[in-house]
């Protein structure tokens, strides 16, 4: 499952994303991968590792109602659970 948020530019600067993927593990678990940066520029990558599919998807809505809040679109999902 993949999410794609984008702030919408302001004129300025280039637009900041933030990209949320849930990939299962090889020992059964799941990784919540947070990508975010600057279009163009620089970004970070971090991990978050979680022992079932529940509490990771709970963590990829939780990361993306926050992002919402703070003035970022959807821009594209992927993945048959995708949460919209």
């Amino acid at each position: 499952m993949r999410l794609l948020l984008q702030q919408r530019p302001d004129g300025r600067e280039a637009p900041r994303f933030v990209q949320l993927q849930l990939q299962p593990d090889l020992l059964g678990g799941w990784t919540l991968l947070r990508e975010t940066g600057q279009i163009g520029g620089r970004s970070t990558l971090k991990r978050e590792l979680y022992a079932d599919q529940a509490s990771a998807l709970h963590a990829l809505e939780t990361a993306r109602d926050a992002q919402l809040k703070r003035g970022f679109q959807l821009m594209f999902a992927q993945g048959a659970d995708a949460p919209r």
